[in-house]
């Protein structure tokens, strides 16, 4: 007996886990039924009745709907007037889109590090990099993990800074009971194919301020407002709108998002305390605070003491051949991705744009450590029943017990290409 990368015994699991997205007979309705509307586009009634019932599912009075989670990051910056010049506070662990929307509002990302629990802002980095020049600070709600808002709202309000919560990950969390996307002055979603509500693209912004999403309203709608004329265009905008076909198929998936958090939930409980009794691989706790997470993406430490030594990328391939479909986190923390480091800055040619930081020598610890042992498994390994759980550990056990097989094939592998 052994692995199945080694060309051992069948893999732990030969049939796929749960399929993502989720989709059934409301979609097909809801899109039937907009079909026979005639009104396809991004004024169907059918999209501010979503962006409606997803802002109150969120305890959020605006609901801006437009086309995907990177423009609904930037226009909330842009209602903000973030431009050149103004430094903008990001993690750095997240996807590109949280530092890019910055750039495209010719702002400067200023990177901080991580908690290495939660993969979210340390506060203490936040109020550390504050400058006369910082105007934001974009919170990422990790995995669905909510960023410490109680520490972070006291920053902003301490140094009057504007507050965008990048929830792209955390469609129903809660922290303290409170929705995110209703603790800040703003909040982006994204309805990406993958994401926990979707139709394939999408994005919303959510905001308490009528002000602000007048703004964003008309910016996503080339400059026009509410009930004015169709050619009455009274400031800079594009059309960033969200299409109806969209809206009907998200009203569908937005019913089904509270049961499949309690079934993630459900899941995820047990996957931990499962492994607290095996060495090598451990789940975070979850903050005290966090009321509910909706397991976007369930991050785990990997310990290489408990495997004989071995790299992290070769238990996840031998992981992956058995049937379970771990992923590495990032390869790299976000600041040195090519866009940062090769000369692709300044966005503008006004003059005013400079470099809040040295990004090709920026270290940052926690979110280094977090790219060279982090993994991860996606919302949708959560979404069956114990059955996969099962699955999951036994496959951990069974490369563990043979990772000094593993050993020798990676030190083979080594001297081959020496």
């Amino acid at each position: 007996m052994s692995l199945a990368l080694l060309q051992g015994t069948s893999p732990v699991r030969a049939h796929p886990f749960l399929p993502w997205p989720q989709q059934g007979e409301p979609e097909e309705k809801n899109l039937l039924d907009l079909l026979r509307t005639g009104s396809w586009g991004g004024y169907s009634p059918k999209v501010e009745e979503f962006g409606q019932a997803f802002a109150e599912v969120h305890r959020a009075k605006y609901g801006i709907c437009c086309s995907n989670g990177t423009v609904a990051l930037e226009v909330a910056l842009r209602a903000l007037k973030i431009g050149c010049g103004d430094e903008v506070i990001v993690p750095s662990i997240s996807f590109v889109a949280t530092a890019a929307s910055v750039l495209l509002c010719h702002g400067c990302p200023v990177f901080v590090d991580v908690d290495p629990q939660t993969c979210t802002l340390l506060p203490e980095a936040v109020e550390s990099a504050i400058s006369p020049r910082t105007r934001a600070v974009i919170p990422v709600h990790f995995g669905g993990h909510p960023a410490d808002m109680d520490a972070i709202g006291r920053i902003a309000a301490k140094h009057r800074i504007a507050i965008v919560e990048d929830a792209a990950h955390a469609h129903g969390a809660m922290w303290r009971d409170v929705p995110v996307g209703s603790l800040g002055t703003a909040a982006a979603f994204s309805f990406q194919a993958f994401k926990l509500v979707t139709a394939g693209e999408g994005g919303i912004v959510l905001t308490n301020s009528s002000s602000m999403a007048e703004t964003i309203w008309s910016y996503c709608n080339q400059g026009r407002r509410k009930g004015m004329g169709w050619y009455e265009h009274f400031t800079l905008g594009t059309n960033y709108r969200m299409t109806g076909f969209q809206a009907a198929v998200l009203c569908a998936q937005l019913e089904r998002l509270p049961a499949q958090i309690r079934k993630r939930t459900e899941n995820v409980d047990y996957f931990r305390e499962r492994l607290r009794s095996f060495h090598g691989i451990s789940i975070p706790d979850d903050d005290p605070r966090v009321s509910r997470h909706p397991h976007y993406l369930v991050t785990m430490h990997y310990d290489s003491s408990h495997f004989a030594g071995l790299r992290r990328n070769l238990v996840i391939q031998a992981l992956q051949a058995e049937g379970i479909p771990v992923l590495p986190t990032y390869p790299f923390p976000l600041y040195r991705t090519p866009l940062f480091i090769n000369g692709q800055l300044p966005p503008c040619r006004c003059g005013t744009w400079r470099f809040g930081q040295r990004y090709e020598s920026l270290r940052l610890e926690h979110a280094e450590w977090i790219c060279e042992n982090g993994m991860w498994l996606e919302q949708n390994v959560f979404l069956g029943n114990r059955n996969d759980i099962d699955d999951v550990l036994t496959a951990f056990e069974k490369v563990q017990r043979f990772s000094s097989a593993l050993l020798d094939f990676q030190r083979s592998s080594q001297s081959h290409r020496a």
